[in-house]
């Protein structure tokens, strides 16, 4: 290479955050008694141990792509931009039905825009936090300015609905968000991720040789109610920010029981009394990596969080992978 040889690189910009937020989930609405004609369970028993009342599930019509889209076109017009101002998509998820193509393409295409990166994030329950961590870095350095984060799941098409530990848990859904440039530090809405995997324990979840998806249910509760709150309070450090600067915490919707745990160890290091918490898993389970866009989306729909709230998102799940980051709301 010549010594004159430049290579040049974008200028980087002081931080990103989030402009829009959006979410989709189908219309069939399944109850905790339906379910309870199924397998042996019913709705005191699945409501005292993971909170959920009822849950969605997708029609065979429904995709990862098109509850996806539908989402994505919801946060772009929430953060009044078209999909041409898109410079990439990342979609995380983990429930499409074959490795190849992936969604990201797709979902572009769908939302009427191609020619720009698209890519999936399959860290499962974590994705979404991910994906939000690279549009995050994707955007300081220059690479993109703003990016669709996007968290689809068609969990019921892995479920076996004889499986109590499972089918009364999963559902369906999805949720995205805008992510784009700040114009000085004051504006940055999106803190540094805090995030890593405990590959030693991936046999705790994951697809059985009948492509259904299974858990150890009680392992993951003991490891997410000791292992998650230490995460969050790294996120906040890395942020330099304490639990007394969060207004709204909303973890991965995994169980109630986790969410509450993970509540009552920051406010035991100084959150406030008024922590909003997202308990969107009440009405609709677990959707993997839609649950923490789809949970910030429906409380700003019922009024319980404000644009400018400060919020503290961790997701975890299958890998076991985790990952967290402080964000402003739109």
């Amino acid at each position: 290479m010549s010594l004159s040889t430049t290579i040049r690189h974008p200028d980087p910009v002081v931080g990103a955050r989030l402009l829009g937020l959006g979410s989709s989930q189908p219309d069939r609405i399944v109850t905790n008694d339906e379910l309870a004609q199924r397998v042996e369970t019913n709705d005191d028993w699945i409501r005292s141990r993971v909170g959920i009342a009822e849950r969605r599930f997708a029609a065979e019509s429904d995709s990862v792509v098109s509850m996806g889209a539908d989402a994505a076109s919801k946060a772009l017009a929430d953060a009044g931009l078209s999909p041409t101002d898109l410079d990439a998509v990342v979609v995380a998820t983990c429930t499409m039905p074959t490795p190849i193509p992936n969604a990201a393409a797709q979902l572009a295409d769908r939302i009427g825009i191609n020619g720009i990166g698209a890519f999936d994030v399959n860290t499962a329950c974590a994705g979404f936090c991910y994906g939000t961590a690279m549009a995050s870095d994707m955007i300081r350095s220059g690479t993109a300015r703003h990016v669709l984060v996007v968290g689809s799941e068609k969990l019921s098409d892995w479920l076996d609905m004889d499986d109590r530990s499972t089918c009364i848990i999963f559902a369906d859904g999805a949720g995205a968000a805008v992510v784009g440039p700040a114009s000085s530090p004051e504006e940055v809405g999106v803190g540094p991720v805090a995030w890593g995997a405990a590959g030693d324990l991936v046999s705790t979840i994951g697809i059985d040789e009948k492509n259904y998806l299974r858990q150890e249910g009680q392992s993951v509760f003991r490891w997410a109610t000791t292992k998650i709150a230490p995460i969050a309070m790294q996120a906040l450090e890395k942020a330099g920010l304490t639990p007394a600067d969060i207004d709204v915490l909303v973890p991965h919707q995994a169980n109630l029981r986790i969410v509450e745990a993970i509540a009552k160890k920051l406010k035991s290091q100084g959150a406030r009394d008024d922590l909003v918490v997202a308990d969107d898993i009440v009405h609709s389970g677990n959707t993997s990596s839609a649950s923490i866009p789809m949970a910030i989306d429906h409380m700003r729909g019922a009024g319980r969080v404000r644009s400018g709230d400060v919020a503290l998102l961790i997701g975890f799940g299958a890998g076991l992978s985790y990952g967290g980051q402080v964000v402003v709301l739109p």
